[in-house]
């Protein structure tokens, strides 16, 4: 099935799309690391099955090194040995903050300690901000059905010049 709208032709998208990139850029540059961000994007993702995403963040956490080995157990991170306590942390916040509608609590006491022990303030907002803005980048995805599997890694920055 064809994508029902193009995003990337449309000039209000467009403009909402480098605005949103620019919130994006917020965290990429924050202390938070980057292969965090990349695995919690690629779970939220998934998650919410959002195609686009999960083939960008796939992609895009490739070609920074990160392995195939730990991009095909995000899924499954509670049952893999790969993933540090602070990824772990990370990835159960990505879960929590994207089923909202599934906890009556939202993000669990025992999630948030877990990320407190981990992460500084700074990377806590960074991480707090990168799961928002990918559970909104994912519906906008899902909403056009913007499929996955043409994306090459830097496509999407190209695309906002």
């Amino acid at each position: 099935m064809d994508a029902r709208f193009d995003m990337f032709a449309n000039e209000i998208a467009v403009k909402f799309a480098k605005r949103f990139a620019n919130a994006a850029l917020v965290i990429h540059q924050s202390p938070l690391p980057s292969s965090t961000q990349e695995l919690v994007s690629l779970r939220a993702s998934q998650i919410n099955g959002c195609g686009w995403c999960i083939d960008m963040h796939t992609k895009e956490a490739a070609a920074a090194g990160e392995t195939p080995v730990r991009l095909n157990l995000v899924a499954a991170w509670r049952e893999s040995t790969v993933f540090t306590e602070a990824e772990r942390a990370a990835l159960a916040l990505a879960e929590e903050g994207t089923r909202l509608a599934d906890a009556h609590q939202g993000v669990s006491d025992e999630t948030w300690d877990a990320v407190r022990k981990h992460y500084d303030d700074d990377q806590i907002a960074a991480l707090v901000a990168l799961v928002s803005l990918i559970n909104a980048a994912n519906r906008m995805a899902v909403i056009v059905h913007q499929r996955g599997g043409s994306y090459e890694p830097g496509m999407f920055a190209a695309a906002l010049g």
